[in-house]
């Protein structure tokens, strides 16, 4: 048992002024594996205090300092990674592999990156009369989701230390333990006390304490559209900058000459990876309606090589639901995709066979799916597809963007020129091409509801930063 139920504040491990505690569950055996402490009020405002304390100092630290506290905590990072890969697997079901090749890799390369960015980042900027200075922000609150316990929260860590800012940090409840190894590594490389703090405990009591708190000059959150909008309601009263990361229902567009195989087995990576749990996810497949059944046998004969089992197993390509709740989220959708109409060609309700313990779903893949069914419209976060169809671009264009969400989009084919224009115009903060790499410099974030502002690279950093003028600044 995983029993961390102290604060990191102040450079120090520190009991809750609380009592109550939230166990934490392994999704792949139903078993507790711990528990963390359900945070309070009175502990975000020791934590705020902190920050706020800590943040004139750090704030004027050097850019060379900055870098090599970054490289420091990579550093450290690396040393943990065991720890890391073997938490993330039993706090969020990911399969062995994909935690170490996904999660822990994901986190380590964006203290990395944002090292190297501010090798060459520009704080200050002259422009005739005019000296532009950018600033850190002040005391940043960072609320971070279950689905990616060291990539979402890395992200803003780096972006917020590389600018200067402090940091009051609430992980998800779900997924706590990585944060923790996260504060222990921060511990072990010296960042400077009150400048990092982790406030463990629910979002409706330490995140909201968080995004009202008068003292926390940026919030910024992942998750939900619903939880977005309620903390930009805490945030207004105090007129505090907001940075949300959303949901998605991101469009696959398959064009025509694409090799079916090939493009049967990248949708099918979409759903499987992460068990679906992903906010920029391919889930709407929009395919040519004269390669659709041969679209959907090669899927039915692909499906067998994403293997949903023991993440523990390192054949295992899917994992369970993070919970039960998220379990029976999904099969709800499911149920709404036949009642509305839909085709089930892959997969189902209910767990595959076999595994009755566990929250296991299956890869699941609908057609005869319309874009204003509800299993085309509404995130699901869960291995759930739906393949919608088309007659020619500017109809595939149109449904890729028929969507409240504008976080990713994806085109898979051949021809150099519709490749551009399907890439061009939809509308979504990143593209893919082709499988393309990640590009872990370029800007990540959403159009529409899937959120306001940018994580990942100098873009990241910009975030955490103010833009001071000055004119008349004597030479």
């Amino acid at each position: 048992m995983l029993n961390h139920t102290k604060q990191y504040i102040n450079g120090e491990w520190v009991d809750s002024t609380g009592s109550e505690t939230i166990e934490v569950v392994n999704p792949a055996t139903e078993k507790v594996i711990g528990k963390i402490s359900s945070g309070t009020k009175d502990d975000v405002d020791r934590a705020v205090e902190a920050a706020k304390d800590a943040f004139p100092t750090f704030s004027k630290t050097s850019v060379d300092d900055r870098i090599k506290l970054l490289e420091d905590i990579a550093n450290e990072y690396e040393n943990r990674k065991d720890d890391l890969i073997k938490i993330i697997t039993e706090e969020l079901g990911a399969p062995i592999t994909k935690s170490e090749k996904i999660h822990y890799q994901m986190g380590l390369q964006h203290f990395r990156q944002a090292a190297e960015e501010l090798k060459t980042f520009e704080f200050i900027e002259e422009r005739e009369n005019s000296y532009i200075q950018k600033e850190a922000i002040g005391v940043a609150g960072l609320i971070t989701p279950w689905n990616f316990p060291t990539n979402q929260i890395s992200t803003k860590l780096a972006s917020a230390l590389a600018a200067g800012s402090t940091l009051v940090v609430k992980p998800a409840s779900k997924t706590p333990f990585a944060s923790i190894i996260l504060a222990e590594i921060f511990d072990k490389v010296g960042v400077p006390k009150g400048v990092f703090n982790l406030v463990n405990g629910s979002g409706s009591i330490v995140g909201e304490a968080i995004s009202s708190h008068p003292d926390v000059d940026l919030v910024s959150f992942t998750g939900s559209g619903e939880v977005g909008s309620s903390l930009m309601k805490n945030a207004a009263d105090g007129i505090k900058n907001v940075s949300l990361e959303l949901g998605g229902k991101s469009p696959l567009v398959i064009l025509k000459d694409a090799d079916v195989k090939e493009a049967a087995k990248t949708a099918l990576t979409q759903i499987a990876t992460n068990t679906g749990q992903v906010c920029s996810a391919a889930t709407r497949v929009i395919v040519h309606d004269e390669m659709h059944d041969d679209f959907i046998k090669a899927m039915k004969e692909l499906v067998t090589e994403f293997p949903v089992g023991d993440p523990q197993e390192e054949s295992t390509f899917m994992g369970p639901q993070v919970s039960k709740e998220q379990w029976e989220t999904v099969q709800s959708y499911i149920q709404k995709g036949k009642e509305e109409g839909a085709t089930i060609a892959i997969g189902g309700p209910g767990k595959p066979d076999g595994m009755e313990r566990g929250f296991f779903s299956k890869i699941t893949v609908f057609t005869n799916v319309q874009n204003d069914m509800t299993i085309a419209q509404e995130e699901i976060f869960g291995p759930v597809m739906s393949v919608i169809t088309y007659k020619n671009i500017d109809e595939a264009i149109k449904i890729a963007n028929d969507t409240v969400y504008g976080l990713a989009g994806y085109v898979f084919g051949n021809d150099k020129e519709e490749l551009k224009k399907v890439a061009l115009n939809i509308r979504a903060g990143q593209i893919r091409i082709n499988n393309s790499k990640s590009d872990i410099s370029a800007p990540f974030g959403g159009f529409k509801q899937s959120g306001i502002g940018r994580e990942w690279g100098d873009y990241g950093i910009e975030e955490f930063l103010e833009p001071k003028a000055i004119m008349g600044m004597p030479s």
